[in-house]
């Protein structure tokens, strides 16, 4: 199975977890009713966080969150304090751990996030 760009399912979350704005997601996989991915995996997604728009400061419980910064700057809570993240750079969040993601550039932060579910919890999502 392959997907091209044109074909990822477009979704706008606004104020997410109690952020700021919109949130673009490009669902490139996404656990659904269609069954297209096999794995406990419940979302690889590019998400696009334009200047001054956050995801608000959020938990995850029973599953981890990794990023990978592909354009534009961030400033993330990671559990106790923030960091700059840039192209390239990569963050995770584990079960239990706190984090947030706010656009700090003057461009749009465009990045990856794979949310993998522990197998114990993997019925629930």
């Amino acid at each position: 199975m392959h997907r091209t760009p044109e074909e990822y399912v477009h979704e706008i979350r606004e104020n997410m977890k109690g952020g700021v704005g919109d949130a673009l997601f490009e669902h490139v996989w996404k656990k659904n009713s269609k069954d297209e991915m096999h794995s406990c995996c419940r979302m690889f997604s590019r998400i696009t966080l334009n200047p001054g728009c956050s995801i608000g400061r959020h938990t995850h419980k029973g599953e981890e969150e990794m990023f990978y910064i592909l354009s534009g700057h961030a400033k993330a809570w990671d559990n106790d304090h923030f960091v700059i993240l840039g192209p390239g750079d990569s963050s995770i969040c584990r079960p239990g751990e706190e984090h947030s993601m706010e656009c700090c550039s003057t461009e749009p932060v465009i990045y990856i996030a794979c949310i993998p579910v522990y197998r114990e919890n993997a019925a629930t999502h």
